[in-house]
């Protein structure tokens, strides 16, 4: 299968060199902040079911972010996208567990970043595969840690099955797989091997960009693995703790409007407002970047 690369008219500005501009990098970080956010928004109205102790619901399009991080610059859609879920989601919505909120921002950031960089090639429909389920893996596992952490120190009380004395670690046992059903596999491989390769050299060029070239440096990937490794364990550490100060009863900046049982659905209408106005922007400073000499 041979897939035509448009090029278009580009700056010069290569993707796969170290010579990608600042403006490129923040149509980046807008469009992941943007798509990921109002995603989170759609995921709100979406109902859960509860089985026992089990909570079956979605978690996240991982589709969304996986897609821009196969295409574009790892890191800059890793920093995005966690805090589009911020801004569209929890405060939008009024629902915002101030400092607590570090610890979700974090764990997202590093999910999206390694697996972002995971994929060295976009048209690899195994590590496009890969990459979904690594992003729910990396997330999940970290908030399974600092949950289990917080009970053992004695932070917050179990949740216990009767008659199961390990019930606790069952329930995000199970709970972990059907994140990684839902999320990983049902919205996240199976959109992403359909889009991934139907945006691949079409997209690019529209934000001033050339695609990912195969076998070639990717810019804003992670800097190895011993590094990458140090950056799991640190910055995994940072969000365990933002999580025990809130647990503590450090809720610095939480707020809650209630603004979606006030106005009622109407209300989802104003993300999706900022999100068309702040799509519409990155095509727009994109086309002035081409038609710049």
């Amino acid at each position: 299968m041979t897939t035509t690369v448009r090029t278009g008219e580009l700056r010069g500005n290569s993707f796969n060199g170290k010579d990608l501009s600042t403006p490129q990098k923040l149509m980046i970080f807008v469009l992941s902040m943007s798509l990921f956010g109002l995603s989170n928004i759609l995921v709100e109205v979406i109902p859960e079911f509860t089985i026992g102790p089990v909570e079956i619901a979605l978690a996240y399009f991982v589709f969304i972010p996986l897609v821009l991080a196969a295409l574009f610059n790892p890191f800059w859609v890793a920093l995005g996208a966690p805090l589009g879920e911020i801004i569209f989601t929890d405060l939008l919505l009024g629902d915002f567990s101030g400092i607590g909120e570090i610890e979700g921002f974090i764990q997202m950031f590093l999910a999206i970043y390694i697996a972002g960089s995971l994929i060295r090639n976009p048209l690899s429909k195994a590590q496009v595969a890969f990459g979904a389920i690594m992003i729910v893996v990396i997330d999940k596992f970290l908030s399974a840690i600092v949950d289990l952490s917080k009970v053992w120190f004695g932070l917050e009380d179990a949740e216990f099955v009767e008659g199961l004395p390990e019930s606790m670690l069952l329930i995000e046992v199970i709970g972990f797989g059907v994140d990684i059903l839902l999320s990983g596999i049902v919205f996240g491989v199976i959109p992403a091997l359909w889009l991934v390769p139907k945006l691949y050299g079409r997209i690019e060029p529209l934000m001033g960009m050339q695609p990912r070239q195969p076998g070639k440096p990717i810019q804003g990937s992670t800097p190895g693995i011993g590094i990458t490794v140090a950056l799991v364990f640190v910055l995994g550490a940072a969000s365990a703790v933002f999580a025990f100060l809130e647990a503590w009863g450090a809720d610095f900046g939480a707020a809650e409007w209630e603004w979606l049982d006030t106005y009622g659905p109407a209300i989802l209408l104003v993300p999706a407002a900022i999100f068309v106005v702040l799509l519409a922007g990155v095509f727009v400073f994109a086309g002035k970047q081409r038609k710049q000499p």
